[in-house]
This record gives structure tokens, C-alpha cells and sequence, in this order.
């Protein structure tokens, strides 16, 4: 059985993405990279964003998405703009029957690292290592990555509790 998960990192300026597969056990990388977004008007960002995340999906044809949930830190602005992006992101991946899976990125960090405090460049290292890259992808598409690899794990955890198994 085969299973191929996209992972996303929105973003309302670049939005990471990321693409896995385990198949028969073995996890792979397939691709990885950044939708980088210009313009001062928002929707048009976002209509560039639900473009670029559902030619992702036309050409690597994902199983599942999963995506990073927002936070607010600091600026509400900031993680409204945020979540609209990742919006856009959702809509593309539904619009083609993906399911999707939200995960925080204390979550994520934790099933990477093991720490859910890690920084950008612990994720890196640790993504790079994971999926034997020849070196570490840009912290967006690492992120996504990142992602796409704590639902692997979920997904694992989850079938190892309820004796199911796909991919």
C-alpha cells in the first residue's frame, strides 16, 4: 500500500510545501519548495495561493494534506492574513477530495525534534536527517515537510492503538 501525504506551511507570502510517501514501509521524498506570493492586494494572494497548492495536488496527486494550524503571537493582523492563507491552501486541497489534518506547531516540532520549543533551524537539521536530504531545504519547504512527516506519525501511532493499516 502506498500513501502519499502533502504537507503545507501557509503563509500569506511564502507558503511552504512539501511532499511524502511511504510506501510498503519506506518512507520517501518526493518534493518540496516554496509558492512565493507578490502583490499588495490580498485576495490576489490568496487566488495565487489556492492556484499553486492545487497544481501541487494535480501533479504529486497526495492521499492527505496536512496543515499547520495558526498561532497568534504577537501581531492579530499578522495571524489573520495567516489564517486566510491557509484557508486558500485548505479550499485548494478539499476542492481535489483531500482529506486534511491539522496539526500546532508545538505538535509538529514535538514529533520532529522531540522538543516542542525547537527552532527553525533544529526542525531543518532534523528533516534533512530524516529524509536523508543532500542538504537542508529552505525553512518553509522544511516546515512543510515537517508537517507532512508528524502526520506520518499520527498516522502510525493512531494505527499501532486501532490495528488498521494503510501505507
Amino acid at each position: 500500500m502506498t500513501l502519499r501525504i502533502l504537507g503545507i506551511d501557509p503563509g500569506s507570502r511564502i507558503t511552504g510545501f512539501g511532499v511524502i510517501e511511504i510506501a510498503h514501509g519506506q518512507l520517501s521524498y518526493i518534493t518540496s519548495g516554496c509558492i512565493r506570493v507578490s502583490g499588495s492586494v490580498l485576495p490576489e494572494r490568496l487566488k495565487s495561493i489556492f492556484e499553486s497548492v492545487d497544481e501541487i495536488v494535480c501533479e504529486y496527486r497526495p492521499d492527505e494534506m496536512a496543515i499547520e494550524q495558526v498561532f497568534v503571537k504577537n501581531n492579530v493582523d499578522s495571524a489573520l492574513k495567516l489564517g486566510q492563507a491557509r484557508g486558500a491552501a485548505i479550499c485548494a486541497g478539499v476542492t481535489r477530495a483531500l482529506e486534511v489534518f491539522e496539526y500546532s506547531p508545538t505538535q509538529i516540532k514535538q514529533a520532529i525534534v522531540g522538543r516542542g520549543h525547537a527552532d527553525k533551524a533544529q526542525v531543518q537539521f532534523m528533516v534533512r536527517a530524516i529524509l536523508n536530504l543532500p542538504g537542508l531545504p529552505h525553512q518553509d519547504a522544511a516546515d512543510a515537510l515537517a508537517c507532512a512527516l508528524c502526520h506520518r506519525h499520527t498516522r502510525e501511532i493512531t494505527q499501532n492503538i486501532t490495528g488498521t493499516n494503510r501505507g
